[in-house]
């Protein structure tokens, strides 16, 4: 038997182990994931699966491949809606927000561990971001509807702020390894970084959509594939550029998101399972590269800093944003408390064991600990937060959905779904008082057990699930017509 199919047996069984144990998520309250986690250090040296594994750059590139995955379908989720609604406090936690935590925390990092101040701070930039995948597991599997603005400003800091906690953490360990960098230096890799990040992201998702919108592939099972690789197009651009290439990847992933294409709705769910299985990967892969025993070594002060992480610096440093930001101070303190860390503090974590530097296995390890904390306590704590502070809504506006039939794809039009809630502007209306686009049909309208077949003269009520047939890019105008704005 070769070597391989021993790989491939044992990634397929901690795979599907993986995927099982997200069973348990919501059943326990646990964050994915910290299951996904426990599979690896089950399967670890230490676990009852004895697979030895410490290759740092093996699991640097999975992870980093995975992260992809996560911040390219990160981006395809975030709708025009959402930007508009929390672009601006999203921007400052991003950005004020990482280098503010990071500081607090490095800092205290420094005393509690007896570090350099540079050391201190590079553990501090490492855990300075929160983790999208983290906030997206949580928020969608939390049961609960949180107000839109929370749920959009959580969800695109956790997308975009990790290009500055990754600059945080090259910098300082080019400071560290070279104490001789000059300021100046550092203002050119942040300009590098985030300019050129932005810049290829935008150039390669319009080109991606200019594309998929005049080309019509031999299978279907391609649009996917072809669809994904722009995503990682982007990020190997941006990166060869000396930019971000994560946020090249989200930023292209927002562009085709907000874009009309056939096949659009099935290519979307291909790509949301493919950025699980980069989930399940990545966390499997990063739970047998910690070893046990030494983690729990250094839990006493990997929980001190955890709590001044969690406690102190996030709320110290967000609080004022949000509330200058015009959020109340309970969705203030919500959004402070929302701060999971998760598999990109892990990641970058490995960056000081790869350049060797002092005190490596010590950042690590505390920094894994950090993020077991993190998930641990505020990821299954956010239902009972959010009720506690009255952020809780009854009535959720459910987005419409696409129905995909080959021949109104390839007609360059689709079937859309949309539940009429008490909020709609449309309730009431008759069909023919909708002011819907040109060459737009409402097909059927059902309505209980009832299916009614569509007049100008019928009226819609509340709970009515209509069936719109329309073009690809008037599905936004349509929408307009039944749900209010903002």
């Amino acid at each position: 038997m070769f070597a391989v199919d021993h790989i491939i047996l044992l990634s397929a069984v901690l795979a599907i182990l993986g995927v099982l144990a997200s069973k348990l998520s919501p059943r326990f309250g646990v964050p994915v994931l910290v299951l996904f986690l426990g599979v690896g250090m089950l399967a670890g040296e230490d676990g009852i699966g004895r697979i030895l594994f410490d290759n740092v750059d093996v699991a640097h590139s999975i992870g980093t491949f995975a992260l992809i995955l996560i911040l390219f379908d990160g981006g395809l989720q975030t709708s025009k809606r959402s930007i508009k609604r929390a672009w601006k406090p999203a921007a400052l936690l991003a950005t004020i927000g990482v280098v503010g935590t990071a500081t607090v925390t490095g800092i205290a990092a420094m005393y509690i561990l007896n570090l350099p101040l540079y050391m201190g701070l590079l553990l501090g930039a490492i855990v300075g971001s929160t983790d999208a995948a983290a906030v997206f597991s949580v928020l969608r599997n939390a049961g609960i509807t949180i107000p839109a603005k929370i749920k959009a400003t959580l969800e695109l800091e956790s997308a975009s702020n990790d290009p500055m906690a990754i600059f945080l953490t090259v910098g300082l360990i080019t400071l560290i390894k070279d104490t001789s960098t000059q300021p100046i230096e550092l203002a050119s890799l942040f300009v590098s970084q985030m300019g050129v990040g932005a810049l290829v992201g935008a150039g390669v998702g319009g080109i991606a959509v200019w594309i998929f919108r005049r080309i019509t592939l031999m299978a279907i099972g391609l649009y996917p594939v072809f669809v994904m690789l722009f995503g990682v197009l982007a990020f190997g651009l941006a990166a060869n550029l000396n930019g971000s290439g994560f946020l090249a990847t989200f930023i292209t992933g927002v562009i085709v998101g907000n874009s009309r294409f056939s096949y659009q709705r099935n290519t979307f769910v291909f790509l949301d399972g493919l950025a699980w299985l980069g989930q399940i990967a990545m966390f499997v892969i990063l739970g047998l590269l910690v070893t046990p025993t030494d983690l729990f070594q250094t839990w006493k002060e990997g929980l001190i800093i955890a709590f001044v992480l969690i406690f102190v610096a996030r709320p110290l440093i967000v609080m004022p944003l949000m509330m200058l930001s015009r959020f109340s101070f309970k969705a203030s303190l919500l959004i402070s408390w929302v701060g999971l860390r998760g598999s990109v503090p892990i990641i970058l974590a490995i960056f000081p064991l790869i350049f060797e530097l002092p005190n490596a296995d010590l950042i690590f390890n505390v920094v894994f600990f950090i993020v077991l904390i993190s998930a641990l306590l505020q990821g299954s704590s956010l239902p009972f937060a959010a009720k506690k502070l009255g952020l809780v809504l009854n009535a959720k506006a459910k987005e419409s959905s696409t129905i995909e039939i080959v021949k109104v794809a390839k007609s360059k039009r689709e079937l859309i779904e949309i539940e009429l809630i008490e909020d709609s502007p449309a309730i009431g209306l008759s069909i023919g008082e909708l002011v819907l686009p040109a060459q737009t049909i409402i097909a059927v309208v059902a309505r209980g057990e009832a299916t009614l077949i569509p007049k100008g003269s019928t009226r819609l009520e509340v709970g009515d699930h209509v069936f719109i047939i329309t073009k690809l890019l008037d599905k936004q105008a349509v929408e307009s017509c039944f749900y209010h704005e903002g």
